[in-house]
């Protein structure tokens, strides 16, 4: 069960990390760049859909409290 809510937190992180990738990148913006590549890599890295959840949204939140 586990697993399976793994696959699909993945995919939904890794496409709004898309998202923030491609908006960082064309607004010249490093801080939701960054965050989107941190995004798309942080689902390879951990296993339980609880602790993905909890560390993908806090590089959610990121660009919004951090300004550079």
């Amino acid at each position: 069960m586990d697993s399976e809510s793994s696959i699909v937190w993945s995919v939904v992180f890794g496409a709004i990390g898309v998202g923030y990738f491609v908006y960082g990148r064309k607004q010249r913006k490093l801080v939701p760049f960054i965050s989107g590549i941190a995004l798309m890599g942080v689902p390879y890295f951990i296993d339980g859909a609880g602790v993905m959840v909890a560390v993908c949204a806090a590089f959610m939140a990121l660009p919004y409290f951090v300004q550079l």
